[in-house]
Formats: structure tokens, C-alpha cells, sequence
């Protein structure tokens, strides 16, 4: 069996390699690049410098770039060794920009040089997803491969094909609608930059000169200083530590239910054939998921992660690629002074009614904190239902000195935990 899928993995390689590329076509007497190695971009104020990182690091070789503006930026690199020119549009960046509406877009377009594949995830181009097909059955197997995955705003495929719920468009149409962008030189200095290597320079050499003449052609007068200085007696002033008080510094939890309730309506959006969500825990640092496979393979769950444009702190996949989980962290934690107003049977007493009135249940504990020789107590509580947070967020946070710990989130059913202070 191990050497079947050996064989099934070669295979599948040396397929992947035969296929056959170009680096560019042309529509109304104006060529386009194709085929471009796409990237995020992290300094939008100064390009070249990511270029010519990834270009060491990533694309080694490359020697052209371009950038793609919009929600999420992105780097285009190019080797001109393969046929690439500078000054040469870009078509993904005029196709993109041109059908803007569609976040996710799935393509492929009967061009001069062959067929023109273009994949576009959540406003994202896919490293992969800009490919210039030379033979037709290369462009429909890799369009095939990823009409599997769910929630294609725009499918766009030749007619010819017959694949249903695709449309067919006029390319000169669409890259005429889109904006302009160019293959730009990598190392290649610019205006400001030029200015301000010439001045820089300038600035060192008059240093380097006056330093020199200083040095060499100046004499200092010797003087012997003696400083003598009064022994100062250190005075150590004890500052009394305040510790404030448990809701006086505590997580907004109107902040988190809403965050909570984003990051795991995000996480459980994640949708992968063959791969199962075990449900998110959401905590006041992060929201946490994990993913069981079924059927399929690693490969399609690690895609999924990538499309979906969530940028995780942690991936953990086990040793034999049946479970991934991942952790969204939350920045910028909102925080609060909320002092209780209730004393503790007033808020076993107002919370029963609460919840008598709605027709649900909770699960409450009385509990007690020990601070600054001061004890604290709360009354800790646990509610089920198929309610999300935007509609407890109304109801919970009516009681001052609320803090939420979890908000768990499994196939249809929220769970929310935390605690009340009492007076």
C-alpha cells in the first residue's frame, strides 16, 4: 500500500511538472504579464525593501516587481530571465481591480498564449493563483482542483467547457475596466532615494574631512582637572503598593462577547471537505479550534487556512496529519471599571428572576477572592443556548462587575462562563 501511494505521489508530481507555461499574452496590440509569484505585502510605504527581501528569500532570482493596492496588499514578483520585461502590465492587478465586487474569485480565460488561470481568496491572489496555461487540459484540471472549495463569489470559465454555474468573459473587457500596474526594477534606486544617498553621502565626507583636520592639524591644550565630589546620602522613600480592587481594572465583556463572537463565526466559516470542526473556545487572549479529518488530505485543510485571510499565532497538526488546531489572538484588550451593585443574595435573587423569565437555565456557584487581606465574593455561572453573543451581550451586561472567562462555541450551541462580584 506504501509503495502504491508512492507511486500515486510521484505521479502526481511529474504531472505537476510537465505542465507548461508562459510569461505573458496580448489583448488589443497591448501585452500583459502573466504567471507572477504573488506575496503579501507588510511595508506598503516602501515596497522595494519587501521585494527585495522576498527576492533573496522567497523568489530567489527575481529581479522585477509590482504591488497590488486594495484590502489586502500584495507583492508581485517576476524573474525577466523567464520573459518578463519591465514596464510590462500586470493583467491579475487590472483583472482584479476590474471585478472588485467578487472577494473570491475563481477564473480561467482563452487568451493568444494559451489559457489564463487566475485565483483570488478573500481579496487575496494565491502565490499559485496567476498562471499562464500553454495547453487547455493544464488550465481545466487546475480549475477543476479548486471548484471543490466552497464560496466562489465569481466562477469564470470558457464556455466551451459546459461547467454549470460558470460564466464566460471578454477579456479586453475586463483588463480595460481594471487599473494599470507595471513590472518595476527591484534594485533599482529612485528619485527620493537617489536624493537621499547623494546627500547622506555628501554629509559623511564633510565629516570624514573636518574630523581629520581636527585630528591632525590641531593641537589641544593638556589640562589636568581635578573634580572632587560631596558624598550624597541615598534616601530610600518606601512607596506603598496599591492593588485595585478586582473590578476596577477587569475585560470589558461587551469587548469580548463581540470579539468572541468574530473570531469563531470566522473560524467556523473555515469549510473543508473531508474535515470536521470540533468547536472553538474563545478566551479573553485568543479563540482556539481544531479540525478532525475524515476523508481528503493535509494539504486542503492547510489551503483552506490560507484563503481564509485570519492570521493565526499558533498551527499545530499532529504526527500523522489527522488534526489541525490553530489559535486567533486578540489585540488591543479593552478594559474596564465596573463596581457590583448588588450584594450576593440580592444577585442570586435578581439573576433567577432573569432567567425564569426567559424560560432558561444557569448554572450558578457562589465563590470568594482573597486580596489585600480583603475578602471578595462572586457568584460564577454557566449558560447554554442556542443564542450567540450579540443577544446575551443585552442581557449580561446589565449587572455591573461582569467578567466573561469563555465563550464555547459547538454545532449550533453557545456556552457563556464567567463570574459576577457581589458588594
Amino acid at each position: 500500500m506504501a509503495q502504491e501511494d508512492n507511486s500515486i505521489l510521484e505521479a502526481d508530481s511529474l504531472k505537476e511538472n510537465s505542465k507548461e507555461w508562459a510569461s505573458s499574452f496580448t489583448v488589443d496590440g497591448m501585452q500583459y504579464a502573466a504567471s507572477v509569484f504573488w506575496e503579501s505585502l507588510q511595508n506598503i510605504d516602501a515596497p522595494f525593501l519587501d521585494a527585495k527581501e522576498a527576492a533573496e528569500n522567497v523568489l530567489v532570482g527575481a529581479d522585477l516587481f509590482c504591488v497590488k493596492h486594495g484590502k489586502s496588499p500584495q507583492l508581485g514578483l517576476a524573474v525577466s530571465s523567464q520573459g518578463f520585461k519591465k514596464g510590462m502590465n500586470v493583467a491579475a492587478v487590472a483583472a482584479v481591480t476590474a471585478m472588485s465586487d467578487a472577494t473570491s474569485l475563481l477564473a480561467v480565460f482563452k487568451v493568444d498564449a494559451g489559457y489564463w488561470y487566475l485565483c483570488v481568496r478573500n481579496d487575496v491572489i494565491l502565490s499559485d493563483g496567476d498562471v499562464l496555461f500553454v495547453k487547455e487540459e493544464d488550465a481545466k484540471e487546475q480549475f477543476m482542483s479548486m471548484l471543490s472549495v466552497p464560496d466562489w463569489s465569481k466562477k469564470i470559465a470558457p464556455a466551451e467547457w459546459g461547467i454549470d454555474e460558470t460564466e464566460q468573459k471578454d477579456i479586453s473587457e475586463v483588463l480595460a475596466a481594471g487599473l494599470d500596474a507595471k513590472l518595476e526594477k527591484i534594485n533599482a534606486l529612485r528619485g527620493t532615494e537617489l536624493a537621499i544617498v547623494v546627500i547622506l553621502s555628501m554629509i559623511v565626507g564633510g565629516w570624514l574631512i573636518m574630523f581629520i583636520s581636527k585630528t591632525f592639524f590641531t593641537t589641544k591644550p593638556q589640562t589636568n582637572v581635578v573634580i572632587t565630589r560631596r558624598a550624597q546620602k541615598k534616601v530610600v522613600v518606601e512607596v506603598e503598593k496599591v492593588i485595585p480592587l478586582p473590578w476596577e481594572s477587569m475585560i470589558d465583556p461587551a469587548w469580548m462577547l463581540d470579539n468572541c463572537r468574530q473570531a469563531i463565526l470566522s473560524l467556523n466559516n473555515i469549510a473543508t471537505p473531508g474535515w470536521i470542526n470540533s468547536g472553538v473556545t474563545c478566551t479573553q487572549a485568543n479563540a482556539v479550534t481544531s479540525w478532525r479529518r475524515e476523508f481528503g488530505r493535509l494539504s486542503w485543510m492547510e489551503m483552506s487556512l490560507t484563503y481564509s485571510g485570519l492570521t493565526f499565532a499558533n498551527k499545530t497538526i499532529d504526527p500523522l496529519g489527522n488534526s489541525v488546531t490553530v489559535s486567533l489572538p486578540f489585540q488591543k484588550v479593552k478594559k474596564i471599571n465596573s463596581a457590583p451593585k448588588y450584594s450576593l443574595s440580592e444577585l442570586h435573587n435578581v439573576i433567577n428572576d432573569l432567567f425564569q423569565t426567559v424560560n432558561l437555565k444557569i448554572g450558578t456557584q457562589e465563590g470568594s477572592l482573597r486580596l489585600n487581606n480583603k475578602t471578595y465574593t462572586f457568584l460564577t455561572f454557566s449558560i447554554a443556548s442556542s443564542y450567540d453573543p450579540e443577544i446575551w451581550k443585552q442581557m449580561l451586561t446589565k449587572f455591573s462587575g461582569l467578567e466573561i472567562n469563555n465563550v464555547l462555541y459547538n454545532q449550533g450551541i453557545w456556552k457563556y462562563e464567567g463570574k459576577i462580584y457581589a458588594q
